[in-house]
């Protein structure tokens, strides 16, 4: 059964090694992403690259058109500075777009001076992402449209001051948009008609974030990047950009709580106001030209009396998926915001070791040693859990001799052997699984760590010590370009940096003090699983390994431990690897004949 107990462990291992392996491959280095198309409705300049992990123009050619295209934009005027602490940018008056937002607290790179995060962009671009709200008018009412130029009535939109833009039509109907913006990502918009005529006026209204996929962050099975909502309460991410190319048109049933669209970080979302009765409107997905989509509030037909005005909120939240924020504009309305992080179904237990590792955070300001904190907790709490591992193993090592007589009394007979031995567990008390426990428990903790490294903007960026400056990515020193010294970087399944080859010697070391499996095969299988396992992590999160590496020394310290109080468990083990080194010597000396060389026939 110790075989049994080191098979499972190299299978769960295995598991992990092929997950890991796919995951790592296809998140952390550039893949197509679902949506194939990359072609604007104009000509491109340059071929898109495939997207990587934040988003954005990947295409030199398209960043160098984007730079002069947005510098042209933003030079034409007409338009009201946005100056908030968590957004910059600017409104157009032609057409009332919020077209030009950039995150204050966030920067491109980890280079201080690097720009802030530009997440919208006007129209034309080829970053294009805005945000609109107007009305389409009934009966030939005559309502404001993309080439409206608006009045503001003040320069800067600011926290303190709200900014009115207004628009009167030659029938007596005055069109308002009224933007309030807070400190952090949201702004809200108030849309009113006031009558002035002698008759009532119908119109239709509507909001839309529209945008382009050639920025859009890497989807992958397990971390959404594209079109997302909540309609009824329920989070969706069944919809990416291929899907809505396909239908031309999405349409999920039920009232939108909100919709928009999302990328690994961050997020561009319309979310009606429902105080009050508000009316609730319908949301659907639209691929509008080649790569470019919108995300629709569909209201129903609004009539205006004379002399009344018709009012209607909607919030639009433009900016990073900051964890605290989004349940803070939960409290305040928006159903399940804070869903928009991909957590998965094992949010439950993921959420709990990211709030945890932030609080952590908050007290020791370095995400690095909060992660080693989080390690000492976890093993600490497992501890009670691997000394029962120990004392089964002890067990197990006790009942030996009689399980070596049952095998041979019953070698013929493996279903009648496999009774008597079921029985003499049963007997003794022994639990030939206990020893796997602590394997099974670490295995979600290592997923929600892995998860909440990839998706938590507040670990983007996040230095350790030394070469380590963001834990959200893999390790940049590398073995075959002398960790930085030359210029070139490895291919991904080359790219060993130190982290890797510290995970790699403390796995074996960590083999190395375990009981070694019975079978000699098995035992190979073992050695060699530290190196697999280098190879395999080695495009992860640096912060992740460091989790592993910590685990590895603790673990270690921790056999250390119960080894020195379990001394007959040491000596059986040192005994079994002497018996092991018997047999394969013992197989070696019996093949070497067929194996070697002829001796030549005496004459």
């Amino acid at each position: 059964m110790e075989n049994q107990r080191n098979v499972i462990l190299a299978m769960v291992l295995m598991a992990l090694m092929l997950l890991g392996w796919d995951i790592g491959m296809r998140y952390y280095y550039p893949q197509p992403a679902k949506s194939a198309a990359t072609a604007s409705a104009a000509p491109a300049p340059a071929p898109t690259l495939k997207p990587n992990r934040e988003g954005g123009l990947q295409a030199p050619a398209d960043v160098a058109l984007e730079k002069q295209d947005l510098a042209q934009s933003l030079a034409a005027g007409h338009r009201v500075a946005i100056d908030a602490p968590g957004l910059k940018g600017s409104i157009n008056l032609l057409g009332g777009l919020v077209d030009d937002l950039t995150l204050a607290r966030h920067r491109e790179t980890l280079d201080k001076n690097s720009p802030p995060v530009r997440l919208f962009s006007p129209a034309g671009t080829p970053a294009q992402h805005y945000a609109q709200v107007g009305w389409i008018g009934q009966n030939g009412l005559a309502a404001p449209g993309p080439d409206t130029m608006w009045q503001a009535d003040g320069a800067k939109l600011t926290p303190a001051t709200p900014i009115t833009l207004r628009w009167t039509n030659p029938t007596g109907q005055t069109f308002a948009i009224r933007y309030a913006i807070d400190a952090n990502y949201m702004i809200t918009v108030t849309q009113s008609v006031s009558n002035a005529g002698g008759a009532p006026v119908a119109a239709k209204p509507f909001a839309l974030v529209n945008r382009t996929d050639r920025t859009a962050s890497i989807d992958t099975w397990n971390v959404h990047s594209g079109p997302i909502a909540a309609f009824d309460g329920a989070v969706t991410f069944d919809n990416n950009y291929a899907d809505v190319k396909t239908a031309g048109t999405v349409s999920p049933a039920g009232s939108a709580n909100w919709i928009g669209f999302t990328d690994i970080y961050w997020l561009s979302a319309l979310i009606p106001d429902t105080a009050n009765g508000a009316v609730q409107p319908k949301g659907d997905f639209r691929n509008v030209s080649p790569d470019i989509f919108r995300a629709d509030l569909i209201y129903p037909v609004a009539t205006v009396a004379p002399g009344q005005t018709g009012t209607q909120t909607v919030h639009l939240f433009a900016g990073a998926k900051e964890n605290n924020v989004l349940e803070a504009y939960e409290k305040q309305g928006a159903t399940n915001l804070s869903l928009s992080i991909d957590w998965g179904w094992f949010r439950w237990f993921e959420k709990p070791i990211f709030w945890l590792l932030d609080s952590l955070f908050r007290a020791v300001h370095n995400f690095g040693v909060a992660i080693i904190l989080l390690t000492l907790i976890v093993r600490g709490m497992m501890f009670p859990v691997a000394q029962r591992q120990f004392a089964s193993m002890a067990a197990m090592r006790a009942i030996q001799p009689k399980l070596k007589v049952i095998q041979e009394r019953f070698k013929d007979d493996k279903q009648k052997q496999q009774q008597e031995i079921m029985a003499l567990y049963k007997e003794e008390g022994v639990n030939p699984l206990a020893g796997c426990l602590p394997i099974f428990l670490q295995i979600p903790v290592f997923f929600a760590l892995y998860k909440v490294l990839v998706l938590t903007i507040e670990m983007r960026h996040q230095p350790f010590f030394g070469w380590i400056k963001d834990l959200s990515a893999p390790d940049p020193l590398h073995v075959l370009n002398l960790f930085g010294l030359l210029p070139f970087n490895p291919p991904a399944f080359l790219a060993i940096g130190v982290l890797a080859i510290l995970l790699g010697i403390t796995m074996w070391a960590q083999f190395k003090l375990q009981p070694a499996a019975m079978d000699p095969s098995q035992q190979q299988v073992m050695a060699l699983m530290p190196w697999m396992m280098m190879f395999v992590m080695a495009p992860f999160a640096a912060g992740l390994l460091i989790y592993w590496i910590t685990s590895n020394l603790l673990t270690i310290a921790q056999q250390k431990y119960l080894y020195s109080r379990h001394p007959q468990l040491k000596a059986q083990a040192n005994k079994d690897q002497l018996d092991i080194d018997r047999v394969v010597a013992r197989e070696q000396k019996a093949q070497a004949p067929k194996d070697g060389p002829r001796k030549p026939k005496a004459r």
